[in-house]
């Protein structure tokens, strides 16, 4: 990069496109890590939609997709821990690297079970991907810093916001047309070359080497628990960590919320029986989600200060959304609460990465950022399951949404009171 694009780059403003087109036309490393990404993501939409069609031919069963759903959650909850040990103790590219190849390999076994009408490898399978992307994603995001810098790291989050918003919207649709007109197979086996060809765009990028030190060899340093409890205390020591550390999984508690699109798409708002609303919702969701954050820095700022409170009222957007939803009239005026609740549930996403990525240590980054996930991930399978039983007991969908939309302000309340306790601190003598 030459001193000329450096220095455009230092004015880079998040909240405007051409900040965002500017650094993907100079940052040549972090654009083709991006683009990896993105093409990863394309495929795991395409891989979603064929296999809820395979399971629906070989079961006919709305709990086969249930069960599916469940193989994808417990890989991050149970493996996440070990998974950031490991992108902290190895080499972060060649993680991302053989985590992509191996995900090409499992989701070719799909091919197998679908012809061979098996629905326990189906589940199996699901395990091993999503297993595969726990050890992945938390080398993937202890990296994105290597590759910008901290002027840099708002709009590189920015990005990948944004992008995944872009690939909930269209991927899906695209996976949908291609398992239409092509076969299941044709889609899965669309998904196998997007890992092929992620892993070819991560071998192209330059990171950064770390320095590696010399351990004794023992066999509880073997399993990673020395080096897990030594991030643990980590978090311990620095509250602001711990604090940002628990912000999705705050916003996880409402995650049947998810669960309710589907619902009122497919239930409350069918017309005369007719299905496949829930796509508007979802649709709605995704660009919610992408212009969430973009508005943010625009009203908040872009410091770290600004982003903190923004994370407090997006908490507070995303209640006042849903419980606006549980009253809707009609799907169009739904879509629109939806597009208010995911713009609040971006902005504390983004701004959690992003603060994240500025405060935690370069050699802790893959431990915090998989246990937040695997926090995450935890707690959104108990709301899930818990709003699934709340359906099954007899409650109006119209009712559980409202408790749902109350649980937002749980988070959102001691977000605040943590705030108010480090604005003191802050104005303390020193």
């Amino acid at each position: 990069m030459t001193d000329t694009e450096h220095d455009g780059l230092d004015k880079l403003t998040a909240g405007r496109l051409r900040s965002y087109l500017q650094f993907l036309r100079t940052n040549q490393k972090f654009r083709r890590f991006w683009l990896a990404t993105i093409v990863s993501q394309v495929g795991d939409w395409f891989n979603y939609i064929a296999i809820f069609v395979v399971l629906t031919d070989l079961t006919g069963s709305g709990e086969a997709i249930s069960w599916f759903l469940v193989a994808k959650f417990l890989p991050t909850t149970l493996l996440g821990p070990f998974a950031g040990v490991v992108a902290d103790h190895f080499n972060r590219k060649k993680i991302m690297i053989i985590c992509d190849v191996l995900r090409a390999l499992v989701v070719s076994g799909y091919l197998l079970a679908g012809l061979d009408s098996q629905v326990w490898l189906i589940y199996m399978l699901a395990f091993l991907q999503e297993s595969a992307w726990t050890f992945n994603h938390p080398a993937r995001q202890a990296s994105i810093p290597d590759l910008c810098s901290k002027e840099e790291l708002k709009v590189a989050n920015g990005l990948f916001g944004a992008s995944w918003s872009v690939n909930l919207a269209l991927g899906a649709a695209l996976g949908g047309f291609v398992t239409a007109w092509f076969g299941w197979k044709a889609a899965i086996l669309i998904d196998v070359a997007t890992f092929l060809g992620s892993a070819l765009l991560v071998s192209t990028v330059v990171l950064r080497l770390r320095p590696r030190k010399k351990k004794e060899f023992s066999l509880a340093r073997l399993t990673g628990v020395p080096s897990f409890l030594e991030g643990l205390q980590y978090v311990r020591s620095n509250s602001r960590v711990a604090a940002l550390l628990l912000v999705k999984s705050g916003w996880a508690l409402s995650g049947g919320i998810l669960v309710m699109l589907t619902v009122f798409g497919e239930q409350v708002f069918s017309d005369g029986g007719r299905g496949g609303l829930s796509g508007v919702l979802y649709s709605m969701r995704g660009i919610g989600a992408a212009i969430g954050p973009f508005l943010a820095w625009r009203w908040f700022g872009a410091d770290s200060s600004g982003m903190r409170r923004a994370i407090g009222v997006a908490f507070a957007i995303s209640a006042v959304a849903y419980l606006l939803f549980s009253q809707a009239p009609n799907i169009f005026i739904a879509g629109i609460f939806v597009l208010f609740g995911h713009i609040g549930g971006a902005i504390q996403w983004v701004f959690s990465s992003t603060l994240l990525h500025l405060r935690v240590e370069e050699q802790f980054r893959g431990r915090v950022f998989a246990v937040e996930m695997a926090l995450l991930t935890l707690i959104m399978s108990l709301s899930t399951l818990a709003t699934g039983q709340a359906l099954d007991a007899g409650f109006s969908p119209r009712s559980i949404v409202v408790v749902l939309a109350m649980l937002f302000m749980v988070p959102g309340s001691l977000w605040w009171l943590y705030l108010i306790r480090l604005d003191k601190k802050n104005k303390q003598p020193v």
